[in-house]
């Protein structure tokens, strides 16, 4: 387990990071969501042991990160611009991480490389910037860490490749109880594999909960009633999110299981009424709103 208590990092006159603190359990996938100098890479860094925090901690295990190559060992990072010695190509990369990590599956790296057609051979100065990034996940995936941090790992991949690198990840969860902590600004990158999501905006953590508990907790609904309706009435004692109207037809959002929003409208005696699961995306645009800020502008 991963934990990051009240870290915070300053460069200069910038607050990178702002007295965050997080948890992220064994086996899970976890996403940080934020705009581009929201503070996602400068607290990865500090995650991975790479940066010192100004203030705060950060323990693997219990065990502290920076400048403790042991706990090291049990992660992989992922940059968002990859570094690769000059000239070297896939098969002496594969020997650097030999070394740094014992456990490296070299026979999996090279089926891997012959799965996503990349030659161990090849200069890798020759690769796109999409190879380039496929050998660092191989890489990842091969060292046989406890933990993998990936800075937008998706950026740059096409569909294929995209969906081809979810399913080794969720493979390498299911057989070796791998943790994952992706960062990225694309809420749609995350929806389908993630198990936890924290928004950073500002350097801070604005929103951290469990997707299933989010999703498990708010309810669309969309219904049209006989006549000019009361949504206040209908759902009290519930909060209502949102509430938007169309003609006859209204959107409504609000926090409760699906079993009493069934109810409620059941009661309601609506002419039409349906609940519809709510995207993670809609679900941030709602969650941040209560708190006063608009997704739509901190994300997109």
């Amino acid at each position: 387990m991963i934990e990051a208590v009240k870290v915070s990092k300053r460069f200069d006159t910038i607050q990178a990071v702002d007295q965050v603190s997080v948890t992220v359990k064994e086996g899970n996938v976890f996403g940080l969501i934020g705009t581009n100098g929201a503070g996602k890479s400068s607290f990865i860094r500090m995650l991975c042991g790479i940066i010192r925090p100004d203030s705060g901690s950060i323990t693997f295990d219990g065990q502290k990160v920076y400048e403790n190559v042991e706990t090291k060992r049990q992660l992989f990072y992922i940059s968002d611009e990859q570094y690769y010695f000059s000239n070297s190509t896939p098969k002496e990369l594969r020997q650097f991480y030999q070394v740094v990590y014992p456990g490296f599956d070299v026979g999996r790296f090279g089926q891997l490389l012959g799965q996503f057609e990349l030659d161990a051979n090849r200069k890798i100065s020759t690769f796109s910037k999409g190879m380039k990034k496929q050998l660092s996940i191989l890489c990842g995936i091969c060292a046989n860490t406890k933990y993998l941090f990936c800075d937008e790992t998706f950026d740059g991949l096409d569909p294929v490749i995209r969906q081809a690198v979810k399913s080794i990840f969720a493979k390498e969860i299911a057989e070796r109880n791998m943790t994952v902590i992706i960062a990225s600004h694309n809420l749609r990158e995350l929806e389908d594999i993630c198990d936890h999501v924290g928004l950073m905006h500002k350097g801070g953590i604005l929103l951290s909960k469990e997707l299933f508990d989010m999703k498990l907790n708010i309810h669309k609904v969309q219904c049209v009633f006989g006549a000019e309706a009361d949504v206040g009435r209908i759902f009290q004692g519930m909060e209502v999110l949102k509430t938007e109207t169309r003609g006859s037809l209204y959107t409504i959002t609000v926090r409760g299981t699906a079993e009493e929003v069934e109810k409620r409208m059941e009661k309601a005696a609506p002419v039409f009424s349906e609940v519809i699961p709510l995207s993670l995306e809609e679900i941030f645009v709602s969650e941040t709103e209560v708190v006063g800020y608009d997704i739509k502008k901190l994300i997109y």
